[in-house]
């Protein structure tokens, strides 16, 4: 074999990988818009509300109590008057059992008997157990599938799970009293290919509507959009990821500041910039929501920086074992 030949075979690869990566972006980036500007949805009224609403991060990036496990994935669960809802499931990288999302709970107290439902923003590994169960199309709370009973489960796109039947949560979806889901919301990513991801909107009575998102990879222009095309009340909260690592990545392969590159759905040679977040801030300012906190797990701490600066006292720091409270 011609040794001089192989490196010039292998750049003929790569950039035949590119070429394709770049085609399939710019495509899935037209159909996502394409499906954005076609799909309309009919207004959310008369689902009731909440007196109380808790949000608990079970999992997330950072965290003040030893205890407790942290990592770059998500799960919170969220408590109303009358319904507990466990919003993703986790990352698990290293598949352990229990995993960091079940030695959390433990320690918190929570057991699965508490649980009304499951929600899964989409079919990430950060936020259904590990890439094991994305590529499965399912979810796991732990290194295996425990039996959830008969909860019911909504999903961004159609997901399995052993013993149930999950609900293909493709449009605006009520599942509980004061609270619904938003309907998915159409990305594409340079990397993982299309994302399909939906938020959860809780109605606090006498306030508004909260939303609590896991990546924010529709934009934060779009998720605000969709609730005010799909509630009457105004926009009152936002919790969770918008997916803002400018200057750092909280998630590193072998030093790679991945989240950079992956997940921004925008080519990796133009990376997310502090001008687009003060952009996405001064777009949510308009809104003028009184509860707001970005997830750690996939933005760096400039991004959260400005946005604790941008809304001071309406700014809730996201924290594994720290409920955020509205009344």
């Amino acid at each position: 074999m011609n040794y001089t030949v192989v490196p010039v075979i292998l750049l003929l690869i790569l950039f035949i990988l590119l070429l394709f990566l770049i085609i399939r972006f710019n495509k899935g980036k037209r159909k996502a818009q394409i499906q954005w500007q076609q799909s309309s949805v009919k207004k959310i009224s008369g689902f009731g509300a909440t007196k109380s609403l808790e949000i608990l991060p079970i999992i997330d990036w950072h965290t003040n109590r030893s205890d407790l496990k942290v990592e770059t994935g998500v799960s919170y669960l969220i408590k109303t008057d009358n319904n507990s809802i466990l919003f993703d499931t986790g990352l698990n990288f290293e598949q352990s059992d229990p995993s960091p999302l079940v030695h959390n709970m433990g320690k918190m107290g929570i057991s699965l008997a508490d649980i009304d439902s499951i929600v899964i923003s989409h079919n990430h590994l950060d936020h259904v157990g590990g890439l094991k169960w994305q590529k499965q199309k399912t979810f796991s709370l732990t290194s295996h599938q425990i039996n959830l009973g008969n909860k019911a489960v909504y999903t961004p796109t159609p997901m399995i799970y052993p013993g149930l039947s999950p609900i293909y949560a493709q449009n605006p979806t009520v599942i509980a009293h004061g609270v619904a889901t938003t309907g998915i919301i159409p990305n594409q990513d340079f990397i993982s290919g299309r994302i399909q991801e939906q938020s959860i909107a809780v109605n606090v009575e006498g306030k508004g509507i909260v939303l609590i998102i896991g990546c924010g990879h529709q934009t934060l222009p779009k998720i605000l959009a969709r609730a005010q095309a799909l509630f009457e009340e105004p926009i009152y909260g936002i919790i969770g990821g918008l997916h803002y690592p400018v200057s750092d990545s909280p998630a590193k392969i072998f030093g790679i500041k991945i989240q950079k590159y992956v997940g921004t759905c925008k080519f990796p040679w133009k990376p997310i910039t502090m001008d687009e977040v003060n952009k996405n801030v001064d777009i949510l300012k308009k809104v003028n929501p009184k509860i707001v906190g970005l997830s750690p797990h996939d933005s760096c701490d400039a991004s959260i920086a400005t946005f604790r600066k941008a809304f001071q006292n309406e700014y809730k720091d996201i924290i594994v074992g720290e409920k955020i409270e509205i009344h």
